[in-house]
């Protein structure tokens, strides 16, 4: 069995059933986000000790990849400005664990001097989302972040490059797939190491997903190098996952507890719940090292910090008592 760890309360052993599906993956490497793109997006700034617990829990509960942070300036994304304050509590896991984002180059800076070994870049596939994000035109980002990539690669750190807006614009509507090809194309030829495809306002839909993936593949971009990253606004990205699954990523971003969406879009709600994804792989036996009892007893208890339930409907199931 895949399903492996703390059973939760109630759940008679050996579910999720483990049925294995033709042609999907044998191991999928979660991208966990909840840290970082979820408590972004929170109205109250939660406490640094509180964060520090958080991510010390999720990687107890087996998730391989928990990005931490954000070194934006504190102006933007008031909620995680005390980057250089929670970096430290973090210093007895692999800092190899924990991916942070860096807008430019002063970010870079900030996030190497604290020891980072996995960094982020965050651009957009339209140009109404790279301005009310970045300020910038989608070009005018790209050049921001070569030598971002360039100098963090030169360190040996490896490098993300989220693109979001991969599928739907709320100010432009349908993307082009020409046109998100053409910037996953571009942060790849500037030396990211993977990329996640964003689907920020959660419009994307299983065929739109693998004609995109195929015609990145067109386009010389291995399956290999690529993640996906969705949100569940119209509950789509389940389906939206499996799809990819089904074309061989290997790499699916989710936020524990379903937290998150996105402060410029603001038609976006959570992204993809974590718990919601390992109940879906497990009973695939798709491997992730995840411990579900875990992994959802610490939702329970970040709602219970947050003051609200868990959106995600995994973690209200298995936490449900009578």
């Amino acid at each position: 069995m895949t399903t492996v760890g703390t059973p939760a309360p109630g759940l008679p052993a050996g579910l999720p059933m483990e049925v294995r599906s033709e042609g999907m993956p044998t191991r999928v490497r979660i991208h966990e986000v909840g840290a970082r793109d979820g408590l972004q997006n929170e109205k109250a700034v939660v406490p640094t000790e509180i964060k520090a617990e958080f991510i010390h829990r999720l990687a107890d509960a087996g998730l391989p990849l928990v990005e931490a942070t954000s070194f934006v300036h504190p102006k933007w994304v008031p909620q995680l400005a005390d980057a250089e304050n929670l970096f430290p509590l973090l210093g007895d896991l692999d800092p190899h664990r924990l991916p942070v984002l860096v807008p430019n180059e002063r970010g870079l800076d900030r996030a190497l001097a604290l020891g980072a070994r996995r960094i982020a870049v965050f651009g957009s596939a339209t140009e109404s989302f790279a301005k009310a994000n970045l300020n910038r035109t989608v070009d005018e980002a790209l050049a921001m972040f070569a030598p971002v990539v360039a100098r963090a690669r030169d360190a040996k750190v490896h490098v993300r490059g989220y693109l979001s807006m991969c599928f739907g614009d709320p100010w432009e509507g349908p993307v082009p797939v020409a046109q998100t090809v053409r910037v996953c194309r571009a942060l790849l030829d500037m030396g990211c190491d993977e990329l996640s495809l964003g689907d920020t306002i959660g419009v994307a839909t299983p065929g739109h997903v693998q004609h995109l993936l195929a015609a990145l593949n067109e386009a010389g971009v291995p399956t290999s190098r690529l993640g996906v990253h969705f949100h569940d606004t119209y509950g789509q990205a389940l389906a939206n996952t499996l799809a990819a699954l089904q074309h061989g990523v290997t790499t699916v971003d989710a936020s524990a507890g379903g937290l998150g969406g996105c402060p410029y879009a603001k038609s976006a709600t959570g992204n993809l719940a974590t718990e919601d994804l390992v109940w879906m792989l497990h009973g695939l036996g798709i491997e992730t090292g995840v411990d579900l009892g875990r992994l959802t007893a610490t939702s329970v208890w970040l709602a219970e910090v947050l003051g609200r339930p868990s959106p995600s409907r995994t973690v209200r199931a298995l936490s449900h008592k009578e």
